[in-house]
């Protein structure tokens, strides 16, 4: 069996098992969840707020991983050298996806433990957290109210001790920096943006397929949740 044989079928063995319901093993069906979750995983790193959670990609993202740490387990031990060679190249597939699945969920994590109050207290970025993350702010929040009420709070007046006060025009709730600076490439035509004040004035962008550009994170957030624009 020659090497490009190996690679084939390592290719076929990923997408079998990222066949959809009903659907046909396509190689190119599992290169292109790689890509888009790639993708997703820069975007999470950049973006100052949490990005709406990928259901069906992380389903059968999951599923690929579970399916390949048991293909490991079957074939290690097995003395054929090619059988060996296309073992490491599942072990080398596997621990990219694992990478980015981890690094992915640590930035979704970082996220949420820097604002849970405004995570909490906006529908809709609750609304972009999968289940999981939910249970895990609501348990977060509760012990991080607990120990500060342990610490210091309680020593403070009734009308002190709340996280979320915002008597006197000052919010206690800290919210990500929506004028945060990032770079963006467009996908898509999206029409006109106003991208800022330039000498007192308000300069508009026409934002065109394959521009790159710098711009606050307000200006493209909407067209990047719906895929216009890609954070890189």
């Amino acid at each position: 069996m020659e090497i490009d044989d190996i690679l084939a079928d390592v290719d076929q063995t990923f997408a079998a098992q990222t066949r959809p319901a009903g659907g046909l093993p396509d190689a190119a069906s599992a290169a292109a969840d790689l890509q888009d979750l790639t993708r997703r995983w820069v975007a999470e790193r950049v973006a100052p707020e949490v990005l709406p959670w990928p259901e069906d990609l992380m389903e059968r993202v999951m599923r690929r991983i579970r399916g390949q740490i048991e293909l490991v387990e079957e074939q290690t031990g097995n003395m054929d050298p090619k059988a060996n060679f296309r073992l490491i190249l599942y072990q080398t597939e596997l621990e990219r996806f694992k990478f980015l699945v981890r690094s992915f969920l640590r930035a979704r994590i970082a996220k949420i433990d820097k604002h849970p109050h405004h995570t909490l207290l906006t529908p809709s970025t609750l609304s972009r957290l999968s289940l999981p993350e939910r249970q895990y702010l609501s348990q977060h929040q509760t012990l991080l109210s607990s120990h500060y009420a342990a610490s210091f709070l309680a020593q403070f007046p009734p009308q002190l001790q709340r996280l979320d006060d915002k008597a006197g025009g000052i919010s206690m709730v800290d919210a990500p920096d929506a004028d945060a600076a990032v770079f963006c490439r467009v996908l898509r035509d999206c029409g006109v943006v106003a991208v800022g004040a330039v000498e007192d004035e308000v300069r508009d962008v026409d934002l065109r397929r394959g521009d790159v550009l710098v711009v606050r994170w307000s200006v493209v957030a909407e067209r990047v949740v719906r895929g216009d624009v890609e954070l890189i």
